[in-house]
């Protein structure tokens, strides 16, 4: 399962961004595609934007644990088919749809990630390679006779 291994070790990597976004402040906030209401918040104090991130950062976590518990470094998280493969999707949709959507959507805070097309494409690139990663591996876990459900 070194699919789910390399996707645990990209979302993990993912969480710690997001930790460090915290800790980075607005231009973070700005640089990582929060949106400037996300930094003008953060610059006057509000717990907003750290308290989401936070969230952001262990559902990560979270994630990469069922990729490490689906490699079998870890003992067996519940639901672990399913999981591994809505994460799957979750990512895979992440990367098919965000350029489309910041392109095409009148949202203002789409137009502003329109404005950074690096940002997005990049981000996309890398929920496609993580989405990959997470549904190789559920698929092989699905295949797999000795895994259960």
């Amino acid at each position: 399962m070194n699919s789910l291994k390399a996707g645990g070790i990209l979302m993990l990597l993912a969480s710690v961004t997001h930790i460090a976004i915290i800790f980075g402040g607005a231009d973070w906030y700005r640089f990582f595609g929060a949106g400037e209401e996300m930094a003008l918040m953060q610059e006057s104090g509000s717990y907003y934007p750290a308290v989401l991130t936070g969230f952001i950062a262990l559902v990560l976590a979270i994630w990469s644990l069922y990729a490490f518990s689906g490699a079998g470094l870890m003992r067996r998280l519940p639901f672990i088919k399913p999981a591994l493969a809505t994460i799957a999707v979750i990512l895979l949709a992440r990367g098919f749809l965000g350029i489309p959507v910041v392109l095409f959507s009148d949202n203002p805070y789409f137009a502003e990630l329109g404005s950074n097309l690096a940002f997005i494409i990049v981000s996309s690139i890398i929920c496609l390679a993580i989405g990959l990663c997470y549904g190789f591996g559920a698929y092989q876990l699905y295949r797999s006779k000795s895994q259960g459900a």
